[in-house]
């Protein structure tokens, strides 16, 4: 079938597009009466308006397939990712004989050479043909807006069985494809090449989309970034690519379940891609991770850092201070400045020339390494920028556990700000300020130490344990935030304490005309206590 006019705008309100790759158009207005309109026949079907080669390759529909049962089969698979319910629990699944939760991840990406990305998510054979794994749970990772922007790649998958949202970098170069206009006898077809690790005005509007569809599904979410920066030439930015770039930024703001920001191996993270991927932009829920080694993030590359942090001047100077030769030569011509003829100062001034010129390319290529030092995972850490490095082999396992605490401490703290919602006068905690609180009860159990909060195993198995202990604290701080709301309106002077009190004093009577005996006598001794 078909969906036009307000129908097309249905299916695109709807933010979930399955559609058939033949007969099932997605269109404003049928081929026949645009044709009556231009008084020629320019177009012959509907699929030249809205069939999937228009509407698939331009982010509208999620997915394609060729028939109605697939259709159905990659809804439910869909489905099978998400909540039954906003605010519902995570549909984890058993992956007993299908994967293993802790074990190494087989696939690595190779220093220079391109790969594909989904290599790493989902695995794959090598040129032997031999298996390789990937991050994920084998044969969970289902990609969605595959045939738009393709210097992105998002779906869903699973890690130990839970679901995420996944959107990682296409480090191969991509080809955008436009289709020619039958309408305009002067169009035809252009092809243009996007280089990978970029963000250009259809990337960064996929991965703000993508986000936003992962919020709206309650899921968590992991960013494999490998982002150089956004494409600034002048076609990009009239393109509108800072106006997208900053919904990435919007997308992170709103999201309320755990991100993981990780830069895998041999990627890095520069210039305005930085910006968007910051865990400052939403420290509630972001954290942000670096293969050790040989991950590399910063502001300017190594090489532009080098050229504006060490410039020539710089370098000579640095020559004069470490190279024996030139402190030598220095000596001379401080010397030969006193008592020499001008002839010999020349030839110690060329020399020291030459000497400066044939080390400059060395000094060069220490200045660019001096920097790069700067942005390895080890100085990320130091400087704050990242949490922890992270073993590629083991990350699986890593952020598997991290994963699990996360959940369950966000669960806890969704509690303990609920908790605190009984009125105007107590300020409910930030979820950062509920973490805390999180973090000062285990510290009061026993044997607990900041070094095993840090470790994830632990702190489950304490949530696990303490469970009823922990119900019994929010309940307690539930009863203190009242106490505090009753004490403010009470003792807040003036008119305000007059009538807050008159009203605590005929809620409690209208309350107890609700009662049963038992309650009211039950409340009574409260009062006498």
């Amino acid at each position: 079938g078909r969906t036009v006019g307000i129908g097309a705008y249905l299916v695109r309100l709807g933010q979930r597009t399955i559609q058939k790759t033949t007969a099932s158009p997605i269109i404003l207005t049928g081929y026949q009466a645009l044709n009556k309109l231009m008084g020629v026949d320019v177009y012959s079907t509907n699929d030249q308006l809205g069939g999937p080669g228009i509407m698939y390759s331009n982010g509208v529909s999620h997915l394609a397939e060729p028939d109605h049962l697939r259709a159905v089969q990659a809804a439910i698979n869909w489905l099978a990712y998400v909540p039954s319910h906003r605010g519902g629990l995570l549909p984890v699944m058993d992956i007993r004989g299908l994967d293993v939760i802790e074990r190494p991840i087989g696939f690595c990406p190779a220093k220079g050479t391109p790969y594909d990305p989904r290599m790493l998510l989902a695995g794959g054979e090598d040129d032997s043909g031999n298996w390789l794994s990937g991050f994920f749970d084998k044969d969970s990772f289902k990609e969605t807006l595959a045939g738009w922007a393709k210097t992105v790649v998002v779906g869903r998958a699973r890690l130990g069985g839970i679901p995420m949202g996944v959107v990682i970098t296409e480090n191969r170069t991509a080809e955008n494809v436009k289709p020619a206009d039958p309408a305009d006898v002067k169009a035809s077809e252009a092809v243009i090449q996007e280089a990978g690790c970029v963000w250009f005005p259809n990337s960064a509007y996929k991965t703000a989309q993508a986000i936003n569809d992962f919020r709206t599904e309650d899921l968590p979410l992991i960013v494999f970034a490998n982002w150089r920066g956004f494409s600034g030439g002048q076609r990009d930015m009239f393109d509108e690519v800072l106006k997208y770039g900053s919904l990435i930024v919007d997308a992170f703001v709103a999201y309320e379940q755990p991100v993981f920001v990780f830069i895998p191996p041999f990627a890095e993270i520069r210039g305005g891609a930085w910006v968007v991927l910051d865990a400052s932009i939403n420290a509630n829920v972001m954290e942000m991770y670096a293969a050790s080694g040989s991950a590399r993030g910063g502001v300017l590359e190594a090489n532009g850092a080098a050229s504006v942090k060490y410039r020539t001047k710089d370098l000579i100077a640095t020559m004069h201070r470490l190279d024996e030769k030139l402190i030598d030569l220095d000596k001379q011509l401080s010397q030969a400045e006193q008592s020499t003829a001008e002839s010999r100062r020349n030839e110690i001034k060329e020399a020291i020339a030459n000497r400066e010129r044939a080390l400059l390319p060395v000094y060069e290529q220490i200045s660019v390494q001096f920097c790069e030092l700067h942005d390895t995972p080890g100085r990320m850490q130091a400087v704050g920028v990242i949490r922890k490095q992270v073993d590629w082999s083991t990350s699986r396992t890593f952020f598997y556990w991290r994963l699990r605490r996360k959940l369950a401490e966000f669960d806890l703290r969704k509690k303990i700000i609920e908790a605190s919602e009984v009125g105007r006068g107590v300020k409910s905690p930030t979820p950062l300020e509920a973490s805390d609180m999180i973090k000062q009860w285990f510290m009061e159990s026993p044997g607990m130490t900041e070094e095993k909060w840090e470790d994830d195993k632990i702190m489950l198995a304490w949530m696990g344990q303490n469970h009823a202990h922990l119900e019994s604290k929010v309940i307690e701080y539930t009863k203190e935030c009242v106490v505090q709301e009753v004490m403010q309106v009470m003792t807040a002077g003036g008119n305000t304490a007059k009538i807050g009190t008159r009203g605590i004093v005929e809620g409690i009577s209208r309350a107890m005309t609700t009662m049963t005996q038992e309650e009211k006598e039950s409340f009574k001794a409260m009062l006498g206590q």
